[in-house]
């Protein structure tokens, strides 16, 4: 069963709108992000907790 899509090699990716939304939420207010920074760095990085957190260091909130 190597075709099976509901695998995802490990790596979880936010599956609906609404759970990329709890995401950025999240992490926006765990961190100095935007809700905006902080969608965008889910859409380019996954859902890794972890990954995102270090990943927000590295940016400066929206003006």
């Amino acid at each position: 069963m190597a075709d099976d899509k509901t695998k995802s090699g490990g790596r979880h990716q936010a599956s609906t709108a609404d759970d990329l939304e709890a995401e950025a939420l999240h992490l926006a207010e765990a961190t100095d992000l935007s809700p905006n920074q902080a969608r965008e760095l889910i859409r380019r990085h996954g859902n890794d907790r972890k990954k995102l957190m270090e990943l927000a260091k590295t940016f400066k909130a929206e003006s």
